[in-house]
């Protein structure tokens, strides 16, 4: 597809939203009027009074052309998209449940239409503004009612701590994130040296932290998978937390046991003795074909089993992550996932859509997408139906790029049972530290809306080599607070 951007500067909007109807289409932006070169191409344009957008197919056949006029809309940018929505819509024959939204926090986006109108004039204008379908909706306002008291309890001196781990048993198939597999000899070999630079950022980030004077509210490990570590590494770690950081005022503290294949009643007793009170334990399908298929090394017994032990241990808050659209999956199949689940009453369940690959059969546009795409909300549409019965409500929620049908992940919760670091950095309540490679410090200034990023090297050796660059990087940290303290 051939993108034209004439006289405006909503390209990367323009690029996202046509990437909701082609995940996988190769997009050449351009900035002049180009001849078809045996490609569909979307021209956008605001010029002589009016905000104009055709789309044309690879041979030529005009699809759609609308303008409007320049003067009477204020929001230009949103007149843009509205005129790309309907284009693309036609096109594709294909109509996203999100609307023209291409953003990651939805519900934020409401509650500020909400604050800027009232609750039922912010609702509307998210409808019919933003052609978000009733039920999606719902779901959005459902979660920015749940967030609102817990964003409450974030102050102007609060902060979180995130640590990295990226390492994993092994990798799945859809997964995007930075991860070294662990059955590979190089990861072997750098897992020791890793941990030594992690503990050396952990001290380095807690004097930050004190001498800042902030209050540690959630710590969280993520990844990769945390308790790949074993048990000596893992206590060890958890000791740097302990002894560097003042835990006294922490109100929850997570790590992710994510792959079940890695729970053990050793670890499971070291988390619960160093206060550790959420784990999560991600099967993601109850499925062995399925398992097997997408690169899972273990079995939904395994996952049963790891239930189990946690609860003999004594953890009373425990997540569990599902997929909806993994390959080979059906919606039979996923019922029974979640019925699992559900049986097991974990405090959380967080229902993922599957993130597309542009390799993948499941998303080469138009009507495939659209099949797969209705799958997966049917699946959606069942979660959140059968959670509900069972005492869940929405929580919290993101969407990530290239999900199908541009659809939503989101977090379910029993009654006070909300994961509070997920909304304090989902919503940026206050500054997230964090440590590891892959980790991003995000910095929230404590009176303004100001918000500013340190990325640490990805991958675990350019982290190790870098280190002390890195250090550098986040003297910037007592800069940001100097510059953002109340007047």
């Amino acid at each position: 597809m051939i993108l034209e951007i004439l006289n405006h500067e909503y390209q990367y909007e323009a690029e996202k939203l046509a990437r909701v109807f082609y995940p996988n289409e190769k997009i050449n932006v351009v900035y002049l009027k180009t001849p078809a070169r045996s490609q569909s191409k979307l021209t956008t344009a605001i010029e002589n009074g009016e905000i104009r957008v055709e789309y044309a197919d690879e041979n030529g056949n005009e699809i759609f052309s609308q303008s409007l006029p320049e003067e009477g809309n204020p929001d230009k940018e949103l007149a843009v998209m509205t005129l790309v929505f309907k284009a693309l819509k036609k096109a594709s024959g294909y109509t996203p449940k999100w609307g023209l939204l291409t953003g990651i926090r939805p519900s934020k986006l409401l509650r500020s239409l909400e604050e800027e109108y009232s609750e039922k004039e912010g609702l509307r204008i998210f409808k019919e503004s933003y052609f978000v379908a009733e039920d999606k909706a719902k779901l959005a306002q459902s979660v920015a009612d749940a967030e609102e008291k817990i964003i409450a309890l974030s102050r102007p001196d609060s902060f979180s701590l995130y640590v990295s781990i990226p390492f994993c048993p092994s990798r799945c198939s859809y997964c995007s994130f930075v991860s070294q597999t662990m059955t590979e000899e190089l990861a072997q070999k750098l897992l020791p040296e890793y941990m030594d630079y992690l503990i050396k950022e952990t001290e380095y980030t807690a004097k930050t932290a004190r001498s800042l004077g902030l209050r540690l509210e959630t710590v969280y490990f993520g990844g990769g998978t945390p308790t790949v570590l074993n048990e000596n590494q893992l206590e060890r770690l958890m000791e740097a937390i302990d002894k560097n950081f003042d835990l006294s005022a922490v109100r929850e503290y997570t790590i992710e046991a994510g792959r079940p294949d890695t729970v053990t009643e050793g670890k499971l007793r070291l988390m619960k003795q160093g206060g550790v009170s959420r784990i999560s334990i991600n099967p993601q399908t109850f499925s062995d074909s399925v398992l097997n298929k997408i690169g899972r090394r273990h079995t939904s017994g395994q996952a049963c089993r790891a239930f189990e032990l946690a609860r003999e241990y004594g953890f009373d808050n425990i997540n569990t992550d599902l997929i909806a659209g993994l390959p080979g999956d059906t919606l039979e199949g996923f019922r029974f996932s979640l019925d699992k689940a559900i049986s097991f009453t974990p405090e959380n369940i967080t229902v993922h859509t599957l993130a597309l690959k542009r390799s993948s059969d499941m998303a080469q546009g138009g009507r495939v997408e659209a099949e797969k795409s209705a799958l997966a909300n049917a699946m959606l549409e069942y979660a959140y139906g059968e959670l509900g019965k069972n005492g869940y409500h929405p929580y919290y929620m993101y969407r990530q790029a290239k999900s199908l049908g541009n659809l939503e992940n989101t977090g379910c919760c029993l009654n006070g049972r909300e994961c509070l670091y997920n909304i304090f950095m989902m919503e940026e309540c206050h500054s997230v530290f964090a440590v590891g490679a892959g980790a991003v410090t995000r910095l929230k200034a404590p009176y303004s809306s100001a918000i500013d990023r340190i990325f640490n090297y990805k991958y675990p050796y350019e982290y190790i080599n870098g280190f002390e660059t890195l250090l550098k990087r986040k003297e910037k940290i007592y800069k940001f607070y100097q510059d953002n303290r109340q007047e």
